[in-house]
């Protein structure tokens, strides 16, 4: 009897085989324990159920069930396990976004990481009473979200996550950068947006970034519109298009810089720090035209004049049809 109670508490109930060194198991929020049971099983990790329900019941796990992802590393008895469990220590999770378009696609890859379906971080970020608070709207609201990997608990909810990335947004935005941006008389949200554009005319070569958002800085002084070959295609919605037409800068939205001056209402992507750092530290100088160079090198030929901005875009127009790119 003895023996048997010992056995219970103490003998090893979960034991890896060699070519397994680590498993993680995920427990739902508001799991029961029949469900913790199911997953242990799952994964081959309970060697006798009997013995981890009976030990559950008398150390109360059974009405204590902490959601998280557990690292199961070694060889555990019954005690051990259920203490690891019980403790709701889990083990945390790199969370890390990049190059994403739009708040819908942004929801998709955070949901694959954490807990949190993308339809509770769709209804979160456009939920009227949180983006009145924070002065936002629909369209901009991903400017919140600074691209980079951050450490979480997998069963983060999308409210705790937003709100996160709402310290590390005022953390990002320090004396320097907020310098920089009441400098360029821009809000640190129309940074973002003019960031976007940028990161989408240049996703090549980064270098090249500073002179782009001085160009546009231009043309924004100038009152110009920007007539920005990313905003049509965001305007489509068609991210497949490798030449803008002249017919795609009739397409009536907001976010068509071709027809309406000034900066859209959104980010046409979540702009990378480098992006906005590029912004911040824009180069001066008076072009207010540029091109894409007909060598397909990556960079651009800059222009202060029409004229000179036609004859680069023949260039590159004559290069487009010879390598035969139509769209």
């Amino acid at each position: 009897m003895v023996y048997e109670l010992y056995s219970r508490v103490y003998q090893p109930n979960i034991v890896f085989t060699k070519d397994v060194t680590e498993k993680y198991i995920y427990i739902p929020t508001d799991s029961n324990f029949l469900e913790v049971v199911t997953i242990l099983l799952e994964h081959g990790l309970l060697i006798n159920e009997n013995s981890f329900e009976w030990l559950a019941k008398q150390k109360k796990y059974t009405s204590n069930i902490k959601a998280g992802r557990y690292k199961i590393d070694r060889t555990l008895n019954n005690n051990q396990l259920i203490n690891l469990l019980r403790s709701g220590e889990q083990t945390p999770i790199k969370v890390t976004f990049n190059n994403l378009r739009t708040k819908e696609e942004l929801a998709g890859k955070l949901a694959k990481q954490i807990e949190a379906d993308s339809v509770s971080f769709l209804q979160y970020l456009t939920d009227t009473t949180f983006l009145n608070i924070l002065q936002l709207t629909t369209d901009n609201v991903v400017c919140l979200f600074i691209p980079n990997t951050y450490e979480f608990y997998w069963n983060t909810s999308a409210e705790e996550f937003t709100n996160r990335m709402i310290s590390e947004y005022a953390n990002f935005w320090n004396e320097d950068r907020k310098k920089k941006a009441n400098k360029l008389q821009l809000n640190y949200y129309e940074v973002s947006i003019l960031a976007s554009i940028v990161e989408k005319e240049q996703n090549i070569k980064t270098d090249e970034r500073p002179d782009i958002a001085g160009l546009y800085l231009n043309r924004i002084k100038k009152k110009m519109k920007l007539e920005s070959d990313p905003t049509l295609i965001f305007s489509l919605g068609d991210f497949s298009i490798n030449r803008v037409l002249n017919k795609d800068k009739k397409v009536d939205s907001p976010f068509n810089t071709y027809i309406y001056k000034g900066l859209p209402p959104g980010p046409i992507c979540i702009p990378s720090i480098n992006a906005i750092d590029a912004v911040l530290n824009a180069t001066k100088h008076d072009y207010l035209f540029m091109c894409a160079k007909e060598d397909f090198s990556g960079y651009h030929n800059f222009a202060t004049s029409y004229r000179k901005h036609l004859r680069n875009a023949r260039k590159y127009q004559k290069a487009l049809n010879k390598r035969k790119i139509m769209r």
